[in-house]
């Protein structure tokens, strides 16, 4: 479980939720690869639309490794029926034939290959639209996992999946979010179960220096 420190929380939802478009394409510069081979890091219960996932078969798989090659992100969303419309509407080359996609790969679900764990984003802010984990089973990978209410960014610690969501209010910018909310899943049998949740609101301070009284 991640702690209630407000500095940290902010630096962490800057980074994952509100980027600038330099660093979206520095980002895509180690995680995308050309249009042929997509991208190169998701909830099933939780707010919103993080819906259990059927686990529907949606493309080939790799040879299978201890540390798979690299998949064609793109491609998997794509081709997965349970990924939505909406999402695959934004799944759109940012410049030339880079994807607004971050791929990462780990142990998640104990299978004998590291699982997928896929973000894909908006090109102009960088703002988390799904998050998705693929397990390979036979010659197949199957979504397990999938979080699709903005902005949400999936990654892997330790063995665990946390979720990042941003929180906005009424006057919310897009770069200043009043808070997150943190979900760790871990993967029980057959499917991700929520094990600790944390709710961090953000200073809106600027600089971390509290403003002066009025004098009176």
């Amino acid at each position: 479980m991640r702690g209630l420190d407000t500095e940290a929380p902010r630096a962490r939802g800057v980074r994952k939720a509100v980027i600038t478009a330099g660093a979206v394409f520095a980002a895509l510069g180690l995680f995308v690869s050309a249009c042929g081979t997509g991208g190169t890091g998701a909830r099933d219960e939780g707010p919103a639309l993080s819906d259990p996932v059927s686990g529907s078969a949606v493309a080939p798989a790799l040879s299978p490794s201890a540390t798979p090659d690299r998949v064609n992100a793109v491609r998997l969303v794509r081709a997965d029926p349970g990924v939505s419309a909406a999402v695959k509407r934004d799944l759109k080359p940012c410049v030339g034939d880079e994807y607004p996609v971050d791929v990462s790969y780990g142990n998640l679900t104990g299978g004998s290959v590291d699982d997928v764990v896929i973000n894909v984003m908006t090109c102009g802010d960088a703002v988390g639209v799904g998050s998705y984990v693929y397990r390979e089973e036979g010659d197949v990978y199957r979504n397990v996992f999938r979080a699709e209410e903005p902005p949400v960014y999936a990654e892997i610690d330790r063995g665990d999946l946390v979720i990042t969501q941003q929180v906005y209010e009424k006057d919310d910018s897009v770069t200043s979010p009043s808070g997150e909310e943190v979900i760790t899943y871990r993967w029980l049998a057959t499917r991700f179960t929520e094990r600790a949740r944390t709710h961090n609101d953000y200073s809106k301070v600027v600089g971390g220096e509290t403003a002066a009284p009025a004098e009176q």
